[in-house]
Formats: C-alpha cells, sequence, structure tokens
C-alpha cells in the first residue's frame, strides 16, 4: 500500500543580513522540499546589500519582515513570533538544506510520538559558490550510505550537549509548543544563542537525531564563527546550564562530571589559543588559568598557558637598537 504522509503546518525562519549571494539558493532550497503549503519567513535584519529587495522580486510568495540590525538571536525570534506552523525549521540565509530533509524529519517524528524536536547530520562545506556542484552532491551521497558514520546523541541528550553543541541549528525542526515553553533565543548572547536554546529544550523533550547529511553548513570568510573572540561564549553556556541544571538528564541519567569539566576546560583552553593567535596575550593568559582552574589535567590548557607565558617574555625583551653594534 502507498505511503501518504500527513503533512503538517510548518514555518521555516530565515535570518538575513548582507546575504545576497546567498539567500535565493538558500530559499530555492526550501522550496525544493516540496512541503505543501509551507510558510517561509525571511527576517532582513537591516541588511545594508539588496538582500531584501532580491528576496521581494524573486520570491513573492516569501513573507519579508524587515527590521533594523538586532543579531541573529533576535532575528530568528522575530520569525518565530510570526511563524503561524505548527512546527518551526530554521535555516540561516548562507546555509542549505538537501533533497528530503524535511521528509526523513517528518517520518522519525512520526514514529516517536512525544518527540518535540529533532535536527538531522551536516556536512561542512568551504565554499563561496552559491551551489553545489553534482559531482560534489553525488560524492556525499555515498557517504550518506553507511549511516553509522553519521551517528550522533539522540534522545534526552541533555548530558551530550553539556560535552558539545551536537546540534546545529539549520538541521533543527521543533514544535512550536517547546517555544512557547522555555522561551526563545537569549539575544543577549552575541554568540552561542542556539546552543543555550538547544540545552533549555533538551530539559523538556527527548531531541532525536537523523543519522544523514542533509544540509550543508556553509563555511566562508564572513562566517562569525571566523572573528577573534571576545569572550568563551560557549564555556558561558555550559556554565550556566551547569549552575541552573547540575548534571543530570531529565530522565534519571547523569553526565559523567569529569569529562563535563574536561569539556569546560577545553572551552577556555581553545579561547586561550585562539586569543593568543590574535595577539591579545593578556586575554589568552586568563583563557588558560581558566582551564588549569576548571580542570588541571587537562594538557591543552598547561600548554596554552606555556605559550602565552613565553609570548609574554618575547614581547617584554628590549629590541636592539639599529644603530646598536652586533
Amino acid at each position: 500500500m502507498p505511503y501518504f504522509p500527513v503533512y503538517p503546518t510548518l514555518s521555516v525562519v530565515i535570518p538575513c543580513f548582507d546575504a545576497e549571494r546567498y539567500v535565493l539558493t538558500a530559499i530555492g532550497s526550501v522550496l525544493a522540499q516540496h512541503w505543501p503549503g509551507i510558510e517561509i519567513i525571511v527576517v532582513d535584519d537591516g541588511s545594508t546589500d539588496h538582500s531584501a529587495a532580491l528576496v521581494q522580486d524573486t520570491f513573492p510568495q516569501v513573507h519579508l519582515v524587515r527590521q533594523p540590525n538586532q543579531g541573529v538571536a533576535a532575528a530568528r525570534n522575530t520569525g518565530i513570533a510570526q511563524a503561524q506552523g505548527e512546527w518551526i525549521a530554521f535555516l540561516d540565509a548562507d546555509d542549505l538544506w538537501l533533497d528530503g530533509k524535511l521528509d526523513h524529519q517528518w517520518q522519525q517524528l512520526q514514529a516517536n510520538p512525544g518527540v518535540r524536536m529533532n535536527y538531522t547530520a551536516w556536512q561542512v562545506w568551504p565554499s563561496e559558490d552559491p551551489l553545489p556542484s553534482e559531482t560534489y552532491l553525488n560524492d556525499l551521497r555515498k557517504k550518506a550510505r553507511n549511516k553509522q558514520n553519521w551517528d550522533g546523541a539522540s534522545g534526552w541528550i541533555y548530558p551530550a550537549l553539556l560535552l558539545d553543541c551536537v546540534v546545529w541549528t539549520s538541521t533543527v525542526l521543533a514544535h512550536h509548543s517547546v517555544f512557547e515553553e522555555v522561551g526563545n533565543f537569549d539575544t543577549n548572547l552575541r554568540i552561542g544563542e542556539d546552543y543555550e536554546l538547544w540545552l533549555r529544550i533538551s530539559r523538556v523533550t527527548p531531541i532525536h537525531r537523523v543519522p544523514q547529511p542533509l544540509a550543508l553548513y556553509r563555511s566562508h570568510s564572513a562566517s562569525i564563527t571566523k572573528s577573534t573572540p571576545t569572550k568563551n561564549h560557549e564555556g558561558l553556556v555550559i556554565k550556566r546550564a551547569l549552575d541552573r541544571w547540575a548534571l543530570a538528564s531529565p530522565d534519571g541519567s547523569s553526565a559523567n562530571k569529569a569529562q563535563v569539566y574536561r569539556a569546560l576546560a577545553r572551552t577556555w583552553s581553545d579561547f586561550s589559543g585562539a586569543s593568543l593567535a590574535a595577539g591579545q596575550t593578556v586575554q589568552a593568559w586568563q583563557g588558560a588559568t581558566m582551564s588549569i582552574k576548571t580542570y588541571w589535567r587537562q594538557r591543552t590548557g598547561w600548554k596554552v598557558l606555556i605559550r602565552t607565558l613565553w609570548q609574554f617574555l618575547v614581547n617584554k625583551r628590549p629590541k636592539r637598537s639599529q644603530n646598536q653594534k652586533e
């Protein structure tokens, strides 16, 4: 007997800031899902390029919302507030969905009643081209056949989230009720606003993973994650969760304390290393000491501390005058 899925109402929120090079292909990848009656909401967050005009002229069926620049968290929250769908999905304006993404997610949700959020595996795509080549996609399809390679955290994933942000926003499909229950993205967080929200949602529903790469995460020169950090956003998000809920998961399981604090220490050593590479030696020193204080057995923290100390000594070494004899 043929399978005829019952499609729910679904809204896709696309925050957009100066993404005229990519936003049309992002929208096209949503329309290629062939989801009946899908609502696409593009929130133009004060773009200074032609992003909004391109969307309006090319896709008049898209619900375009314009607002002054407030950041990606505020843009997504505007989209959530505007969404009419029972389910909400997210897609950043420079990323892409692959064929069948929504169908795979919906079939999994139907097979697991009560689950109010899922996400998929994804592939990092270092490219500034609007679309991937067919050769690239064929190679990815071949890799996708071995689903074990794309497994990840699934179920009550709070303990896994304490170790790493295993959920990527552009793959999320969530029931509207979870936002009503736990709230939206925290606009006070410039980076890590998505991570913090998934931690809150992991307290009220299982979060399942579809073990197939069904979206492309575009890595390019303008990516916000490539900029030099001023705060250890990841570490601050994890610490906030620990202060609020500690290690216990809602299903009765618990995260391993040593693993969690090792992971927390790693966020500080990563922050320290990035700061040192950017020449921010004081910030690097603070990050390295925080790494050791959090979990002193984490060797990376000690390595970065030694590199930072060496950099201090080099910077303080008196420079030889050009007129000084050798």
